[in-house]
């Protein structure tokens, strides 16, 4: 056998071992894909109790002006690993899970109105010294990071909303349109197909993920469904338009043009609603821009800094 053999032969052998390891031990293959973008974004996993008793679990890493990042419903703290890398070279990440979701306390009977998540993200930034910040919010993210904003002026510096949630006046999307008429929420999972659907749904272009460590990915999802539910209740019933309108909070608003959650045509009307805000389209992409095109999203958000 000439070389080129052997080389097909190891090539093979190790795509057959990939393949093996993926089908036989698909939750070290969802942990070791977990913890590589955290390794590589430079994050490291923390944890606080407060004295309210809620455990605020989040990732935090690199140095300079705190920046806040707040992923979107049925996501986690790892929604930001794409982008954080190159955020953590110039920033103070501070990445949590929601109260909620994830890893941080799942209070069954609580308020998760962004109002309510406000005051507890509020309550974690004392505990953990920072008195002012910048605050990026991805759907259920930006809704709070707007509300944070208008809770809390003098503490936020500006707001980077990516496709954020709760500008309801704007162009219905397919995913109120479905609420309304059905009841169900597109956005949730009671078993892996479902979530699978999920990422198809906020996705314009679906990464490929493996059907066994979708599986997995999809545990945490399914075992939240319930409360996903009354959670996503209360965010539907929540409009930040009136409680936003004239903020003087530098703002940067991204949104996929493609976006099946939210419609696109939410972004001009909330860039109406903030007289120092900045709008960009992004074509092609869906509801998660800093998931699908993390570099031309984060070239921008870097220039919009420099600008305020």
């Amino acid at each position: 056998m000439g070389i080129f053999g052997i080389v097909v032969l190891i090539l093979v052998g190790g795509i057959l071992l990939a393949v093996a390891f993926i089908y036989l031990a698909p939750q070290r293959v969802a942990r070791f894909m977990i913890e590589g973008g955290r390794k590589r974004a430079g994050l490291a996993r923390k944890q606080i109790d407060l004295p309210n008793g809620l455990r605020y679990v989040y990732l935090e890493g690199g140095t300079g002006e705190p920046l806040l990042l707040l992923h979107g419903f049925g996501a986690n703290k790892d929604n930001f690993a794409l982008v954080a890398g190159e955020l953590a070279k110039r920033y103070r990440l501070i990445i949590p899970d929601h109260i909620g979701f994830g890893e941080s306390s799942h209070p069954q009977d609580a308020d998760y109105a962004p109002p309510a998540q406000v005051e507890r993200l509020h309550a974690l930034m004392q505990a953990l010294g920072i008195a002012r910040m910048h605050i990026g919010g991805s759907s259920m993210g930006g809704q709070i990071a707007m509300s944070y904003a208008a809770a809390h002026p003098d503490q936020v510096a500006s707001l980077w909303l990516l496709d954020p949630a709760g500008v309801w006046s704007a162009t219905p999307s397919e995913l109120l349109i479905v609420k309304r008429e059905t009841g169900r929420n597109l956005l949730m999972a009671s078993n892996p197909e479902e979530f699978a659907a999920v990422i198809k749904f906020v996705t314009a272009k679906p990464p490929f993920i493996p059907g066994p460590v979708m599986k997995v990915l999809a545990q945490e999802r399914i075992a939240n469904y319930a409360l996903e539910g009354r959670i996503g209740d209360q965010l539907l019933a929540d409009s930040v338009e009136a409680r936003v309108a004239g903020m003087q909070t530098p703002a940067l608003i991204v949104w996929g043009d493609q976006d099946r959650a939210i419609h696109v045509d939410s972004a001009q009307v909330l860039h109406r609603l903030l007289p120092k805000s900045q709008v960009m389209i992004m074509a092609g992409v869906g509801h998660l821009p800093h998931f699908e095109q993390p570099q031309p999203c984060v070239a921008a958000y870097l220039r919009f800094r420099d600008g305020v």
